[in-house]
């Protein structure tokens, strides 16, 4: 397995006094994968049943060798 960098985009809709506003964040995921494709699944299933919008911008792999606990 290999460790590789998701780049993920929170929306979030926010009610102003002047209508709706959109409110984008980006937040950086470390996933243990095979491949790129299995990394963005895993992204995207872990992201299931949340209350905002979200859009993985990229996955590439990391150099990261271990993980120590």
């Amino acid at each position: 397995m290999s460790y590789y960098t998701a780049k993920v985009q929170l929306i979030d809709t926010i009610d102003t006094p002047k209508g709706t506003k959109e409110k984008r964040v980006t937040e950086t995921y470390l996933v243990e994968a095979l491949s790129v494709t299995e990394a963005e699944a895993k992204v995207v299933e872990d992201f299931k049943g949340v209350m905002f919008d979200f859009e993985v911008k990229s996955v590439s792999a990391n150099k990261i060798i271990k993980i120590i606990e």
